[in-house]
């Protein structure tokens, strides 16, 4: 061989070692089921060199990875998508090329884009698929803004029966885990909890609706979390998150809200730059999108966006206020920040950190049921606050505050009557001086202004404290302008346990759906007649009236006998 030769044959050699050490490898695929779209996220050793085409009868997609090895296990079958079903691979077209074929249940659009190695290492290179999901045919829902269940012949309602829609928003999710705590605690599983016991409060309470921007661990465009409060046209947006820094030291809750120019705070401009990663992680950016967006043009130019920044700036010194009661405050006054979440014109939104995950006492906290209750419930009475002073025209809420009159029908009880609008006993009896809790068929309440602001969960009859209670489960069905929150507070029940007995996946529901109710009822009393006792004083000591006591126990005459039992109906 020639020294040429020799050289030559030098330099392939190099080149083909080269070109197998730099080849690329797919570590790891995660999916991300979303409402509207599926996610798929490839983990890739180095950036990604790709091609991809479709295929129909069966639809399929089919991604080609050039240079590139496997080290993750195939196939990956998928159970939640509605648009994917299983990920394999296949014959690569040529050699150092992987190839992967999505199986999917219909025809889409895909959306495939590459993601850079975040800042703080935890996530390497990406190749992102997004996978819309067909279009739902149009059902027949429940209406956002449907009537209380108090809008009928029982009560004169002379202002508005609409409910007041709160957005609710969890912070991150899905490729996105927000801040990380320093035993590996993700923000987006604390948002989500926190965020569904706030919902779960506001539905139980009369008068008042929540929505979720998101109900499992995928990810929301940032911009689209305040079309979703918009769609459902939500009164008010609380985003809730876990607030985060690059030293373990600070610690404490925060709510901040929106101001154009700059944070105000070292922390503040932290917040802005971790939503900024955060919208990377999940792909895009903040202000990327249609340049006629008129949300985010005309968010310092409308007259109305300042009314919102006015009223989101109320809300939040109120949460404030009720977070000071339950844990410790970064900050006593709402902060100032420029964030995409809290730039709705229309909408006062606000943004609360409920706490330092980066922190580890705080990470312990947030992950603490009890605490998380209590989180909750401060946000709620803060929320409560402010509607129960400044309540939306053609709202019950507004109609309470200008006098709301209830008539008195067959089968009432002050308690019954107090659980269907939000208010307690003590509060009608006071408001209409009565000095027991019998009533009679035709008469007239006066139902107090404000719902109390102890948390809303089941009404106060529905959980008596010395009596024995039996479950029965009952069949609801939907009618026009119900939804899950308005129906747990009419039974008495919370939303999860409805959710759970049916195996709800999403909380919309349609007219004539039927529904389990598991029903906590208190059980019988029997009351044993003592010498002495006749019928008035019998039914004056259960505050039940005479004829309901003939009724519950079939009495043909007011005669009794010592040791008769008697049957007590419930008051």
């Amino acid at each position: 061989m020639s020294l040429r030769a020799f050289f030559h044959a030098v330099i392939v050699g190099a080149s083909l070692l080269s070109s197998l050490a730099m080849a690329n490898e797919l570590k790891g695929i995660r999916v991300w089921p979303a409402p509207d779209e599926t996610r798929v996220v490839l983990d890739m050793q180095d950036e990604a060199t790709y091609s991809y085409f479709t295929l129909s009868k069966p639809d399929r997609l089919v991604v080609d990875i050039k240079q590139t090895s496997l080290k993750t296990s195939l196939p990956v079958v998928v159970k939640d998508s509605d648009i994917l079903t299983k990920i394999r691979n296949s014959g690569a077209p040529e050699k150092g090329t992987y190839r992967l074929v999505f199986e999917i249940k219909a025809g889409t659009t895909p959306n495939l884009f590459k993601l850079a190695p975040t800042p703080d290492g935890h996530y390497g290179h990406r190749l992102v698929l997004d996978l819309p999901h067909q279009k739902k045919k149009p059902k027949t829902i429940v209406a956002a803004t449907s009537k209380s269940p108090v809008a009928n012949k029982q009560a004169t309602l002379p202002y508005g029966t609409d409910d007041i829609i709160v957005a609710i928003d969890p912070g991150h999710g899905g490729e996105d885990p927000g801040s990380i705590g320093p035993s590996r605690r993700y923000e987006k599983n604390v948002t989500l909890a926190i965020s569904r016991k706030v919902v779960d409060r506001i539905n139980a309470t009369p008068g008042m609706r929540a929505v979720l921007t998101r109900r499992g661990d995928y990810f929301v465009n940032l911009n689209k979390r305040s079309e979703i409060a918009r769609k459902y046209k939500a009164h008010l947006l609380v985003s809730i998150h876990a607030d985060g820094f690059h030293q373990p030291q600070p610690r404490g809750a925060s709510v901040w809200v929106l101001n154009t120019r700059r944070a105000n705070s070292e922390i503040g401009r932290w917040l802005e730059q971790h939503e900024k990663q955060s919208e990377l992680l999940g792909g895009g950016d903040v202000l990327s999108g249609s340049t006629d967006d008129q949300y985010l043009s005309m968010a310092v130019l409308d007259l109305q966006f300042s009314h919102s920044q006015k009223e989101g700036y109320d809300v939040a010194s109120r949460v404030l206020r009720e977070l000071k009661k339950v844990t410790r405050l970064h900050k006593t006054k709402p902060e100032h920040a420029s964030l995409a979440v809290l730039k709705s014109p229309d909408i006062p939104s606000l943004l609360v950190e409920t706490g330092f995950i980066t922190n580890p006492t705080e990470e312990r906290l947030l992950n603490n049921t009890s605490h998380q209750n209590k989180l909750a419930d401060a946000v709620y009475r803060g929320v409560l606050s402010y509607f129960n002073e400044k309540p939306p025209e053609g709202t019950l809420f507004a109609s309470r505050k200008e006098g709301l009159k209830h008539k008195v029908t067959r089968g009432q009880s002050l308690s019954i009557i107090a659980s269907k609008y939000g208010v307690s006993v003590a509060a009608v009896k006071t408001a209409n001086s009565l000095k027991s809790n019998t009533l009679k068929v035709g008469q007239v309440l006066v139902i107090p202004g404000k719902v109390s602001t102890t948390p809303a969960r089941l009404p106060a009859a529905a959980k008596p404290s010395s009596a024995k209670m039996i479950t029965k489960v009952i069949t609801h069905t939907v009618r026009r302008g119900e939804f899950l929150g308005k129906i747990a507070s009419q039974h008495g029940v919370t939303v999860a346990s409805i959710r759970s007995l049916n195996k709800l996946r999403s909380d919309e529901l349609a007219v004539g759906q039927k529904l389990k109710i598991a029903v906590k009822k208190p059980a019988p009393v029997v009351h044993v007649v003592k010498r002495g006792e006749f019928l008035g004083k019998i039914a004056a000591r259960y505050g039940i009236s005479i004829s309901r006591l003939r009724e519950a126990n079939k009495l043909r005459s007011d005669e009794l006998a010592v040791g008769q039992k008697l049957t007590i109906p419930s008051s």
